[in-house]
């Protein structure tokens, strides 16, 4: 079998259900039932939620924990080119074969019976992670937590929650509290619970729902922090302050992410990771389309070899506050003026999104994402723009876009932000990653 295969069989999925999100665990079961209950024979697991950092927590975890000689299994979505990104089987993206066959047991036992395409895809995934040798399976939510397709896990190892904020609000409303119960029903009876940065009202739901669960919470600023440093930064958590090196990913904010991580390993108790092998993680770490700077592609070389071009998955508000800010803090250090292409989905906290850049954006170009039906057209997503503080033009196309702005980026050193959107960095990825 071949990757246009599981392409097919994909395709496929995706009719069994009129709805792309049906958020219920109700018909996860009796798939899971007919494989043999494939979420009862995993390694020990690591489950997170949260709005921003899930995925960058485990690629941190990944990394720090291969570099100990652990075997690591990890479940992440969305995908950015294909989507056996999604499964990493022992340390590999499961290869297309392996997910041909996969998905096609999966759909046989299924048959016609009506489930989402993340349900059975996640169902397949278990299988996968069940019939693989592995230390440990780090597994993300795909959206919420409460009913979350990865939450029939009923044992974990750890729960971890990493900052909650505004997103999906057609799935999981705009309060809050709300947001937070959600995303606090992964949590399970005993299970330690790993809690990142989070507002007050969030903290005190999570704190809440931890104490009734009886599960051990190891929080940040009361039981674990982190503060920068020349060069690098410490952690203060078990075992005193420890130093460590900058990660390589980018971003003001990746330090907390990579805290988040440690904070995780010191309450896993059967694993022993020393801090040589978080500091080779951390040096290691990746992390496709999260302030990833592009080095080669057409959009590489259309532009002056003076212009950094940085690609970032992020799609609302919080993770464009973060992204401001690690663009001020170059922008104090060089001095060199930011310009951003952006795309959206039409579900996203569009002008907030805009409102958090402006401040560090000189000039925006708004385009469509191709081939996503719930893109925001171009023209609707430049006044969203304008009213969010943007300086902003609609194009057509991204290198268009990119047409656009040579002039103004040929006069001197400068940094051209991509952003708005996973799909988006997806479809650049295919091209330029």
């Amino acid at each position: 079998m071949t990757g246009q295969d599981s392409d097919r069989i994909l395709a496929r999925m995706m009719t069994l259900h009129p709805k792309i999100i049906d958020l219920t665990l109700d018909r996860m079961m009796p798939l899971l039932a007919k494989l043999n209950h494939p979420e009862r024979r995993l390694p020990p697991v690591v489950h997170v939620a949260g709005t921003n950092g899930k995925g960058s927590l485990l690629a941190y975890l990944r990394a720090m924990l291969e570099a100990a000689g652990y075997r690591v299994h990890v479940y992440t979505s969305p995908h950015l080119v294909r989507f056996a990104e999604r499964i990493r089987l022992a340390g590999k993206i499961i290869d297309e074969e392996a997910l041909s066959e996969l998905l096609l047991a999966c759909e046989t036992a299924n048959g016609q019976t009506p489930i989402t395409y993340f349900e059975i895809t996640t169902i397949a995934a278990f299988k996968a992670f069940a019939e693989t040798d592995g230390d440990i399976l780090l597994l993300e939510t795909g959206l919420g937590g409460r009913f979350d397709a990865t939450n029939v896990v009923a044992h974990p190892a750890l729960t971890a929650i990493t900052p909650i904020s505004q997103d999906h609000a057609e799935f999981l409303g705009t309060d809050l509290a709300g947001i937070a119960r959600e995303k606090a029903g992964i949590m399970k009876p005993g299970a330690p619970i790993v809690i990142g940065p989070q507002e007050g009202v969030v903290l005190d739901v999570l704190r809440k729902t931890a104490e009734k669960l009886g599960s051990p919470a190891y929080i940040y600023a009361d039981d674990w922090s982190c503060t920068e440093e020349a060069g690098g930064w410490h952690y203060r958590g078990r075992g005193g302050i420890r130093a460590f090196p900058e990660p390589a990913l980018h971003g003001v904010h990746q330090i907390a992410n990579a805290a988040t991580a440690i904070a995780c390993l010191d309450r896993l108790s059967d694993f022993s990771v020393p801090d040589t092998a978080i500091a080779e993680g951390l040096r290691t770490v990746e992390w496709p389309a999260r302030m990833q700077r592009l080095t080669r592609g057409p959009i590489v070389e259309a532009l002056p070899g003076h212009v950094e071009i940085w690609l970032d998955g992020g799609h609302n508000p919080a993770a464009a506050a973060q992204i401001a800010e690690s663009f001020r803090r170059w922008h104090q250090e060089d001095a060199k003026p930011a310009f951003l292409i952006a795309g959206m989905l039409n579900t996203k906290d569009r002008t907030s999104f805009f409102r958090q850049l402006a401040p560090v954006i000189e000039k925006g170009h708004c385009i469509p994402i191709p081939g996503e039906a719930a893109a925001t057209p171009a023209a609707e997503l430049t006044d969203l723009a304008r009213a969010g503080g943007l300086d902003a033009t609609e194009m057509p196309s991204l290198m268009a876009a990119v047409a656009a702005l040579e002039p103004a980026l040929s006069e001197k050193p400068c940094r051209l932000l991509i952003s708005g959107s996973l799909y988006l960095a997806g479809q650049i990825l295919r091209d330029n990653g």
